[in-house]
């Protein structure tokens, strides 16, 4: 299909810019391709450009790449990591461990465990997924630099040894169902109130 004729280039209907609807339509083809199984491998340009109804032209003025594509569908499908509200280490630990592994769209749960094989076997394809999980560990980074800052945590805190111990349980919980009979309405601030009776100063 070309560009002449593709559903992005339609003429104008009411509504959003034109520009955003196509995006919109890329990034969807995108996830829908992925939570149906195509691989990060196998997954082309021309796919995308085919189920989302646009030429390969539109994709390429928007992404230089697949990569870059699948970075920003990937980041939308996981969306933002929410932003702690700073009043309290434990607070915040809580908000940031409880969203790992929960994701609003239903593709996700299809999607992002598919990824950790892919990650393992291609360097390029552990960098994307190190540009999409970033983000998240940033927040929770601050958080624990902000406690030590503060007193209320340990000043000889290893921060990224810290972080995997709060984000491995919920992840495995939430990816592989490992205890049936954990609760994960709970299960954050358990998390977070475990490990920081060996954090905090004292």
């Amino acid at each position: 299909m070309s560009d002449m004729t593709s559903a992005a280039d339609a003429p104008r209907s009411p509504g959003r810019p034109r520009s955003v609807r196509a995006d919109e339509a890329i990034l969807e083809a995108t996830l829908d391709l992925l939570a149906e199984g195509s691989t990060i491998e196998a997954i082309s340009i021309e796919s995308i450009a085919a189920r989302a109804g646009v030429g390969k032209a539109t994709i390429y003025r928007r992404w230089p790449g697949k990569d870059a594509l699948l970075r920003d569908a990937l980041r939308t499908l996981k969306g933002d990591p929410p932003e702690p509200a700073g009043h309290s280490v434990r607070d915040d630990l809580i908000l940031l461990v409880g969203v790992i592994g929960d994701h609003l769209d239903p593709r996700a749960k299809r999607i992002m465990p598919c990824l950790v094989p892919e990650a393992n076997r291609s360097p390029e394809h552990y960098q994307l997924y190190q540009n999409i999980i970033e983000p998240r560990r940033a927040r929770m980074r601050e958080v624990l630099r902000r406690g030590v800052r503060s007193g209320e945590l340990r000043a000889d805190l290893d921060i990224e040894v810290t972080m995997a111990m709060l984000s491995g349980p919920m992840l495995v919980q939430r990816m592989m169902r490992w205890h049936p009979d954990l609760d994960e309405a709970t299960l954050a601030e358990k998390i977070v109130d475990g490990l920081l009776d060996g954090i905090r100063a004292r």
